[in-house]
């Protein structure tokens, strides 16, 4: 059986330097799909640059909330609506799909949120739903597509873990890989300034996604990248 690769980006349209990252990447590195977060300071500009990039497969990223460690003590840093309100969350998450539909003239063709909050309910009810009534694949719910977050840059309580992302750390990961379909989310961006507890991580992870020992690998473990527009989900 084949093996697939889905490598999908997360928080397109966060900003001009991420954009920048996300579609370098797919350009030049092992990129396939990414997430627009329509909230983001970079999302109509984020669409347009889709829109030329045919081959990207874009999706939407929900955003409800954020949470920053600081001092080894994870705090909210921004709740867009009250996440324990299921009607404010609906709306909200309407309202997301709606915006998405504007910016890009079309439905996503995926679902996932920023920092997982559709893993707790009452996000996720809503969103399997609406993955349900649009006929995509909503990150970590789907059988048919394994989720990988193994390529981070992070620990658990947000200190910095290069090791994680470096372009070795990718490597084995993709050795790793069983056939099937697989989305392995990564997240990068070439922003100095962006305000972020994850900054410095997207361009190591630019690095790594670009380098030609990862796209070397690829096609000696004769992995087929695809987005989720892409990959024969229909045949599983």
């Amino acid at each position: 059986m084949q093996k697939f690769l889905i490598v999908n980006a997360d928080d397109f349209g966060l900003s001009e330097g991420v954009n920048r990252g996300i579609l370098q990447a797919h350009r030049h590195g092992i990129v396939t799909s990414a997430s627009l977060m329509v909230r983001g300071a970079a999302a109509a500009a984020a669409a347009a640059q889709a829109k030329e990039h045919p081959r990207l497969g874009v999706g939407l990223h929900v955003d409800l909330c954020e949470w920053r460690c600081v001092n080894d003590v994870w705090t909210l840093a921004y709740e867009v609506v009250p996440l324990a309100d299921e009607r404010a969350v609906a709306a909200e998450i309407d309202r997301q799909l709606t915006r998405f539909r504007e910016l890009m003239g079309r439905d996503p063709d995926h679902l996932n949120s920023h920092q997982h909050v559709h893993n707790e309910e009452p996000a996720r009810s809503f969103l399997v739903q609406h993955a349900k009534e649009l006929g995509v694949v909503l990150r970590q719910t789907d059988p048919r597509v394994r989720y990988c977050g193994d390529f981070y840059g992070q620990s658990d309580k947000g200190h910095a873990y290069p090791e994680g992302i470096s372009a070795a750390a990718l490597v084995r990961i993709l050795r790793g890989l069983t056939p099937g379909i697989t989305e392995l989310c990564c997240h990068p961006g070439l922003d100095a300034t962006l305000d972020s507890i994850y900054r410095a991580e997207r361009e190591w992870e630019y690095a790594a996604l670009s380098d030609p020992g990862v796209l070397s690998t690829i096609e000696a473990e004769a992995i087929q990248l695809a987005s989720f527009a892409t990959a024969p989900l229909t045949a599983l």
